[in-house]
């Protein structure tokens, strides 16, 4: 083997091992060690899967909970008549549709989702509300999204970052097109901060959620996949420090119900 080669296997395993340890989610579909190029293929099928049940099941895991979180998560955002709005992961519309609700028809608002399934119950959805030329619907990946840099006011992403192969990536690339001055929210499933209620609803996701999916969803194992997706992902102050990482300040996060959900902020200077 030639020098020259030599140095490229070296280059291309060093370039693997700091991906993974930069991206430790990477390696993981729930439970499950998997080559991050296939958690992305898993992760398609999962929401393929789940698209048209999807709401229903959200009201059923957390008990309607969801609403009131994302409405909370808008009303923080302060949606402005003419900004320029990127939700990330929102195929459903239920985001782009508050600040559609809050900022009014002038608002430039753009849904990108991995999954064309979600996105087009999202379509059928803003059809129904009278949205249907109010809102872009573009498929693409969180990871490497098809805009340009500096195009956005602020940058959204609701209960769909822990399903990211790689979360720096994301940040990464929520950074670049956000305009200097734009501002950054994430909606996920957290970290309880009390050990006993900790407990509590540890059993109750990992017992109930998995049965409820197969019974209303007629999916057992892509609820699994959702449940242990939530532990797999970063803590409230390990995110906050991820996104500093990536280039964001003033970053910091609130709490919702116990931190069973946060909400994480930062600015793009």
């Amino acid at each position: 083997m030639s020098l020259c080669v030599q140095a490229r296997c070296f280059f291309l395993l060093h370039s693997d091992v700091c991906s993974m340890i930069k991206n430790p989610e990477s390696q993981w579909f729930g439970e499950k060690p998997v080559d991050p190029d296939e958690k992305t293929h898993l992760v398609r099928g999962v929401f393929d899967s789940v698209a048209r049940r999807y709401d229903l099941m959200n009201d059923l895991m957390s008990g309607g909970l969801h609403r009131i979180w994302k409405d909370r998560f808008v009303r923080m955002i302060r949606p402005r008549s003419g900004g320029a709005f990127l939700d990330v992961a929102g195929g459903t519309g239920d985001i782009a549709f508050r600040i559609r609700k809050k900022a009014g028809p002038a608002a430039k608002i753009t849904v990108c989702d991995l999954n064309e399934s979600m996105l087009s119950v999202g379509r059928d959805r803003a059809l129904d509300r009278g949205f249907g030329c109010g809102i872009g619907w573009v498929g693409g990946n969180a990871e490497n999204l098809p805009f340009p840099d500096s195009t956005f006011d602020v940058y959204t992403i609701a209960f769909g970052l822990r399903n990211v192969t790689r979360i720096d990536t994301a940040l990464a690339e929520a950074f670049r097109v956000l305009r200097p001055g734009g501002r950054f929210f994430c909606l996920e499933f957290s970290r309880v901060t009390d050990p006993v209620f900790s407990k509590i609803y540890d059993r109750f996701s990992f017992s109930l959620i998995p049965r409820i999916g197969a019974v209303v969803a007629k999916d057992r194992e892509s609820y699994q996949y959702l449940v242990e997706s939530i532990r797999k992902f970063p803590h409230q102050a390990g995110l906050a420090d991820r996104m500093g990482s990536a280039g964001f300040c003033h970053t910091d996060w609130t709490d919702f119900s116990g931190g069973i959900a946060a909400v994480h902020f930062g600015w793009k200077t």
